[in-house]
């Protein structure tokens, strides 16, 4: 959408407000290595972050290198992940994307987000959430449910689909920003600026935010 002045400034103080209150923001699920956060977000979807650490802190402990995902039994894998929701999809992408990996990248993840976005059940989102916080590398902008949510309230985008969120969000907020920029946004999104009867009276972006969508 076209970048206005304004808008920039709008963007920008949000950047500022957002560093001050969230200055150690970072990814809530629990890992230890690239490998470990892969499986993390695949599992993550349409699931609650508590939920997937409490399943990764056995899960991780039997299941240590891309080749233990690969061939593990499939009924063996889907058990381990089931409270997640949704595990035989997840079960099929973790195998999978960790089969290709062992093949082609010697078990380990690559730093390159073409090559992610081509395993199984690895989207942008995913890929971004990877080399964001595990390489600190600025690939793109996570978009989640709180960050287009809190976005399109902001008037930082007026898309509902995610890649167009993203290069909305890439245009105006500095590449040195992006990682940060996405945990700070998820953290307001559930504390804060939440889905019914978001707390404006408590946000500090108040005074600049346009708040659409949001019902007086």
């Amino acid at each position: 959408m076209p970048v206005s002045p304004q808008l920039k400034r709008r963007a920008a103080q949000v950047v500022k407000n957002l560093r001050r209150d969230y200055p150690d923001a970072t990814c809530a699920l629990h890992f230890q290595t690239p490998l470990e956060l892969l499986v993390a977000t695949i599992l993550s979807a349409q699931c609650t972050d508590e939920r997937v650490n409490q399943v990764t802190k056995d899960l991780f402990r039997k299941y240590r290198t891309a080749a233990d995902y690969a061939r593990a039994p499939r009924e063996e894998l889907e058990t381990a992940i089931q409270s997640t929701g949704f595990f035989r999809n997840k079960a099929k992408s973790i195998a999978g994307a960790c089969k290709i990996l062992e093949e082609k990248f010697g078990g380990q993840v690559p730093r390159d987000i073409e090559a992610l976005v081509q395993l199984p059940g690895i989207g942008r989102k995913t890929a971004n959430v990877v080399l964001g916080t595990a390489f600190g590398l600025a690939t793109g902008v996570v978009v989640d449910t709180h960050v287009t949510r809190v976005s399109r309230r902001l008037g930082l985008t007026r898309h509902k689909d995610p890649a167009k969120i993203e290069g909305d969000l890439m245009e105006l907020i500095p590449k040195s920003e992006w990682v940060a920029f996405s945990h700070r946004m998820i953290h307001h999104g559930r504390r804060v600026c939440v889905a019914r009867k978001p707390r404006c009276g408590d946000c500090s972006l108040e005074s600049f935010c346009p708040k659409i969508g949001v019902e007086s």
